[in-house]
């Protein structure tokens, strides 16, 4: 959901600089080493005491998976999201045992299942690289050279820090190349399941009720943190809030919001508006289309599915109303305006004309290219049109033998030193592969490929005169990668082995990466390399007028936002920020008590036995600043103690991603004293809850 001053927050144990800078409202998703001081303090009353944001910045907890998450144990205990851990909760079920939808509690810490292909990263420090990543670029560069540069300069960045500290190291791009941060984490890749909920209380509404308010949904699981086969011992983990929140109070979030495009050009904006977003709902719908039918066959194949279904659902629902906010003429007419008014200063100023005065075009240039390539680029080098988890392995496996017989600073981000212990987490997951889903998905892949790009050659090649279901089938069925040994096996014979291997999926892989790298180039050349020379260019005039107080677009980086609890008013009618446990039942019965407004049989049981407090808050709805990857956030108050969990936004919030307005939009999150009710009331896991609010 996603420019900046040169400051620096070393390593573990220190404290994070924090600098003056204001917002407009409580708008912002702030980096830890630039937070608004002086907006809290006007707008807030509230001054963070000394460490307060250390203590909040390493017990978050940023998920591969593309969620977020917090320590709230000394044993490694991490709360995130149901819906976050629902990968991992699909690939440790079986038939047999559903834990997806019926739930998971490990009583005992023998029971805490592990996760295939879990890492967990915990921020430990931020660096200003921005220097060192622009040291090589000169001014008779063109834009291609100089992000080669820089993802040169970046590469042995990381392997330097990643050999120094034994940290993870990612040199992240802020204000869209205005700056270069190194941050540092320390990974957790033993990362067991504790305790889920079940799916029907969960995501109770399904998707009608998704970005809805009132909601009732108790989205929340539970993992733990392994080292040496120990519980991790954890020093800054959250504590529980006796007393949740209440309206009006100031809460706060820290999370990984995933991107944002609010320092986007209008040509960028315009691209996305009138092709990418297009373009990309038109796969939504057809990809969400064939999962129901696939589902539909069957209980197994609906279990095998549904954790990718409901997570199209998902993307589908939110590009919508993000698409839908595009469309407003009012949106970009003041998009249109900002940008008008700060490039008319430009142009009035000779030495800020000639320095900044074409970024804006260069990148306008840089959309066209964006149209010609996107399709193929989705389609071949993001998998799009081989969306198969055996064809990925393959990809993976083919390029790992490749890219390290190259330098460390050549090779492609994703098989660098400092990520190679990632990639062999995902790469030999142990993670169950279904064959007949996989045909079914391959399938689907080339048949969309096909009816959208009829005429590609890479296509025709992989087709071969077949049909897209007889090429699928058999790709699948010859295709030995299921088999983590044989992974393993082709993977240390290197490029000989993988030269040599019948694999028809490794044979498909070697005989498309020509052409995905030439793509990829191509797109990192003349669209990612434009826009990171030259938004740095907008950047810095950004800078010279207002400082540091414009934070950077989300990047999947820690991020603080804060806000207040508080209701809103759509359509004359007036939303309150609460809703209650006794809401569910009444919001159950009031559709029939059919799914997906159905609770668990637990849920009622509880109830009845008159366990249950059915005044307890259930989820809250404030106003910060949050979009996807949030997923999982913390809510905390100001005395950094958890009150609340991120699991959504409202409608009204999808066009965050391309500007802020806290009229209507809200953040949605299960309450704290909800997740305490259920735990004691429902699932009797006291020695969990006791863990949970220990003082």
């Amino acid at each position: 959901m996603s420019i900046r001053r040169p400051w620096i927050a070393p390593l573990l144990g220190a404290c994070i600089i924090m600098t003056m800078t204001t917002a407009r409202g409580d708008e912002g998703m702030w980096v830890f080493n630039n937070l608004p001081l002086k907006t809290l303090k006007n707008r807030h009353g509230f001054t963070p005491p000394p460490g307060w944001a250390d203590h909040l910045r390493s017990a978050a907890v940023r998920f591969n998976n593309g969620g977020s998450g917090s320590f709230v144990s000394a044993d490694g205990l991490i709360m995130t999201n149901h819906h976050v851990g629902a990968d991992t909760l699909a690939k440790l079920s079986t038939p047999e045992n559903d834990y997806y939808k019926r739930g998971f509690h490990a009583r005992t810490r023998a029971e805490e299942a592990r996760a295939p292909d879990l890492e967990l990263n915990a921020l430990v420090g931020i660096e200003d690289v921005t220097a060192r990543v622009n040291a090589d670029v000169t001014s008779d560069m063109d834009d291609a050279a100089a992000a080669l540069a820089r993802r040169k300069a970046s590469a042995a960045i990381e392997k330097e820090s990643t050999e120094k500290t034994g940290l993870r190291s990612d040199v992240v791009t802020l204000y869209q190349g205005g700056q270069y941060h190194l941050y540092t984490y320390k990974k957790y890749t033993d990362v067991r399941l504790v305790f889920a909920p079940e799916f029907d209380v969960a995501f109770f509404g399904g998707d009608a009720d998704n970005f809805e308010f009132p909601r009732y949904c108790l989205d929340v699981c539970f993992f733990r943190a392994y080292e040496d086969g120990e519980p991790a011992r954890i020093e800054n983990f959250l504590k529980w809030s006796p007393n949740g929140s209440k309206e009006g109070d100031l809460v706060f979030v820290a999370g990984h919001p995933g991107r944002t495009d609010r320092l986007n050009t209008v040509a960028s904006v315009e691209y996305l508006r009138d092709f990418g977003f297009p373009s990309l709902l038109d796969w939504l719908h057809a990809k969400e289309e064939f999962l129901l039918a696939f589902g539909g066959k069957s209980d197994e194949a609906f279990r095998q599915a549904k954790e990718e279904l409901f997570s199209i659902q998902n993307s589908r629902k939110a590009r919508e109303g993000g698409h839908q906010g595009l469309k407003d003429p009012g949106f970009i007419a003041r998009k249109k305006a900002a940008e008008d008014d700060l490039r008319a200063r430009i142009a009035a100023d000779p030495a800020k004309r000639a320095a900044y005065g074409a970024a804006w075009d260069k990148i306008a240039a840089a959309q066209k290219v964006n149209v010609e390539t996107a399709r193929p680029y989705t389609f071949l080098e993001r998998g799009r049109g081989l969306d198969s988890t055996l064809f990925q392995i393959a990809r993976g496996l083919v390029r790992l033998a490749r890219e390290k017989t190259k330098p460390n600073a050549d090779r492609l981000k994703e098989y660098r030193d400092s990520a190679l212990e990632s990639l062999s987490l995902e790469l030999f997951s142990t993670a169950p592969i279904y064959p007949e889903f996989e045909r079914a998905k391959l399938a689907f892949g080339l048949a969309y490929w096909r009816k959208t790009t009829p005429d590609d050659p890479v296509l025709a090649r992989v087709l071969a005169g077949r049909s897209p279901e007889r090429a699928a089938a058999d790709l699948v069925d010859g295709c030995k990668l299921a088999d983590v040994a044989v992974r393993r096996k082709l993977a240390d014979g290197g490029l000989a082995a993988i030269e040599a291997s019948d694999d028809p999926m490794i044979k498909l892989a070697l005989a498309v990466d020509a052409d995905a790298r030439a793509l990829r180039k191509r797109r990192e050349d003349q669209v990612e390399g434009v826009e990171a020379a030259n938004y740095a260019l907008i950047a810095r005039a950004l800078f010279e007028e207002r400082g540091d107080a414009v934070y950077p677009d989300a990047t999947f980086t820690l991020r603080l936002a804060f806000g207040t609890v508080k209701g809103y008013t759509v359509d004359g009618r007036t939303i309150p920020p609460y809703t209650k446990i006794g809401g569910a039942f009444e919001h159950e019965m009031a559709h029939g008590a059919k799914p997906p407004y159905k609770l668990p049989e637990s849920w009622h049981e509880a109830r009845d036995a008159g366990r249950l407090d059915l005044d307890a808050a259930f989820n809250f709805v404030s106003t910060a600043d949050i979009i996807g990857g949030n997923s999982g956030s913390p809510v905390v108050d100001r005395k950094g103690e958890v009150v609340g969990l991120i699991f959504d936004g409202n409608v009204q919030s999808l066009v965050l991603d391309f500007g802020y307005d806290d009229a209507v939009a809200r953040a949605v999150s299960v309450d704290s004293r909800a997740i305490a009710e259920a735990l004691r009331s429902v699932y009797r896991a006291d020695d969990l809850l006791k863990e949970l609010t220990a003082r």
